[in-house]
């Protein structure tokens, strides 16, 4: 490509972008045409087409052929499937000139004769069966692209301009179809908008196609415009939202900053993460202000302020787990998120009394002292009868989290847990303070169902124990990452990894609920929830002092909503500090997804490879989500 004026002039054979224009007309069948009246009763006909060497093209023409689409749905007379026939000539040339044919021709027939013939009318008025109508493509050699030039408005622009055509994605040689001019059109726009010249426009586009030499050259006129940076935000449409908090919030992602599309999505998306929206659409300015700063609006639609969920999952060997939640998103004014939820587990296992317990209320606030971080408040009660322990506890945490970008974010706050627990009916007092530290990696694009992409936390928590004055420390690092290997999210590699380590006490001397454990449709799906790693002499889970999980999912869509996955999972929990000092226990499996607008059904079965003791020889698993 090259940014300079033709060295000669040329004769055109077509008006300035004529046949883009034709082509974008006869691309969108139906668009301005209306469907003649239909007189009744209508002549029967039969139409089709027939590419002479250029197969390809006959879905599309089909697909623009008036009158072939209209057929059945608006019967005709005599002289109005003529005028069908007639009119469809030019559509169908600019079929062929789409795809770069543009020394070809098209011919028509009905009932044997030319659309012109004199004697047709009178021939299809006669006419008791269906007329055949037959479209002719003769496509001819398939042009090339030519000279692929550019002038920049005004002519100091011309460095931007030069930088943006390496995106264009085409060249000399290429075939010379409609397609490529407007997508490379498009693509140099879309470079010099992120290199931060957000009024880039094309300010002209001749087209000359140079029949001698079968080539289709291209000039475009482009104006990238000043390079500018983003003007504080404005917020519209909000009813119940405080205005400033949303100001805040926008302006934190984008006031100030070069402009750049990914950064204005990033304050569209800041917003939507405030939980109180159904939309947020942003709408950047088409002028510069005074000072050269590109004013944008962020225009929202909130969502009901309260809401009321349910969810059922499954598991074979503990029965069935059902929540239900309350939320209020918008509490005080600011986006406050209080949510109300309770849940009771391994129902039907061996009656309701061995069933666990849970209830929680979680208060998020958005901001703190007007500060972009996020304070998560959580009260709740316990009651867990599990393999492993029996807890009756109170907890609370305070958990304040900043991002340090889009992606990364910080996170620590205390937390305390109250109450008793034990093994078989044997409970003890016990408290425990804590103090949370944490990091978090996401740059995933869907929380329930990703496709591409990293997930990663990484957690230290000191604990104090207040009964015995015992400290301890566990440490908590795990990470996902997803690998689109068809290139359309069809098939889908998951892989998974956890570490985990407790420093400065003894597998012993850790509370019962801070140990680690594996096993279940969370960690090593075929094996029963904790029960990877040491057991005691009445084949009851102890837990451990460190823990390895690894995993591997491959998802394939097979139809529709439908899909299937295939896993391999596995687990080690062992006495010291140390990751992998247990025994590692593998299983294997697959299950069905059903995908749904709040994320995919899922139904899994896993079988464990190297059973323990007691374990069972599959578990059945059913929930919303993929498994990790």
């Amino acid at each position: 490509m090259t940014l300079r004026a033709y060295p000669r002039p040329r004769k055109r054979t077509i008006a300035h972008g004529a046949a883009l224009a034709a082509w974008l007309m006869a691309a969108a069948p139906g668009r301005g045409q209306e469907a003649e009246p239909a007189p009744e009763p209508g002549i029967p006909y039969a139409a089709e087409v027939s590419p002479e060497g250029a197969e390809s093209l006959a879905a599309t023409a089909t697909a623009v052929a008036q009158t072939i689409r209209l057929r059945e749905s608006a019967p005709t007379d005599a002289f109005g499937l003529i005028a069908r026939v007639r009119a469809d000539l030019p559509r169908l040339m600019e079929v062929l000139r789409a795809d770069g044919h543009w020394g070809g021709s098209v011919a028509a027939t009905i009932a044997g004769r030319p659309p012109d013939d004199p004697a047709l009318p009178a021939l299809l008025a006669a006419a008791r069966e269906p007329v055949p109508v037959r479209f002719t493509l003769s496509p001819g050699p398939q042009y090339r692209i030519g000279r692929v030039e550019a002038a920049a408005e005004p002519v100091d622009s011309a460095p931007a301009l030069r930088a943006a055509m390496a995106s264009a994605g085409i060249a000399e040689g290429d075939p010379a179809r409609v397609a490529a001019v407007l997508d490379a059109e498009g693509a140099i726009i879309d470079a010099l908008r992120r290199a931060g010249h957000p009024l880039a426009s094309v300010a002209g586009r001749e087209v000359w196609v140079d029949h001698d030499r079968r080539t289709l050259d291209v000039a475009w006129r482009i104006a990238p415009g000043p390079r500018a940076r983003f003007a504080t935000p404005e917020v519209v449409g909000q009813q119940r939202v405080d205005d400033g908090l949303l100001r805040r919030t926008a302006a934190r992602r984008i006031d100030g900053r070069d402009y750049a599309p990914a950064t204005l999505e990033r304050g569209r998306r800041a917003l939507m993460a405030l939980g109180v929206f159904e939309s947020v659409r942003a709408e950047p300015g088409t002028a510069l202000t005074p000072d050269g700063r590109l004013p944008v609006t962020f225009r929202v639609s909130e969502r009901p302020r309260r809401a009321l969920g349910a969810s059922i999952a499954y598991e074979t060997n503990y029965g069935a787990a059902v929540s239900v939640y309350w939320e209020h998103r918008n509490l005080f004014g600011g986006a406050e998120r209080l949510r109300l939820e309770a849940e009771a587990a391994r129902l039907g296992s061996s009656g309701l009394d061995n069933s666990t317990y849970r209830a929680f209320a979680t208060l998020t606030t958005p901001e703190i002292w007007r500060q972009d971080a996020r304070l998560t408040v959580r009260l709740g009660a316990v009651r867990e009868r599990l393999e492993a322990y029996d807890r009756d506890a109170v907890l609370a945490s305070a958990l304040a989290e900043r991002s340090l970008s889009e992606r990364l974010a910080v996170q620590a706050g205390p937390l305390y847990e109250a109450g008793r627990i034990g093994r078989y009916g044997d409970l003890e007092d016990f408290s425990l303070v804590g103090f949370v530290t944490g990091l978090r990696w996401d740059d995933t694009e869907s929380p329930l169902d990703p496709t591409r992409g990293i997930r990663a936390a990484v957690t230290a928590t000191p604990f104090y124990s207040i009964q015995d004055g015992t400290t301890f420390t566990r440490l908590y690092a795990s990470g996902s990452t997803y690998l689109d290997l068809t290139g359309d999210a069809r098939g889908v590699l998951a892989l998974r990894a956890a570490l985990g380590a407790t420093v400065g006490a003894t597998r012993d001397e850790i509370t019962l609920d801070k140990r680690f454990y594996s096993g279940g449709g969370g960690s090593v799906r075929g094996f029963t929830y904790q029960s990877i790693g040491p057991r005691d002499a009445g084949n009851r889970p102890l837990g451990g002092a460190s823990l390895l999980e690894l995993g591997a999912e491959w998802r394939q869509r097979i139809s529709g909503p439908w899909g299937a996955v295939a896993f391999v999972e596995a687990g080690s929990v062992g006495e010291d500090s140390f990751p992998g000092s247990g025994d590692l226990r593998v299983g294997v499996g697959a299950g069905l997804r059903y995908l749904t607008a709040i994320g995919p059904i899922r139904v899994d079965v896993g079988v464990p490879l190297n059973r323990q003791r007691g374990d069972p020889a599959y578990g059945l698993y059913v929930g919303i989500g993929q498994a990790f």
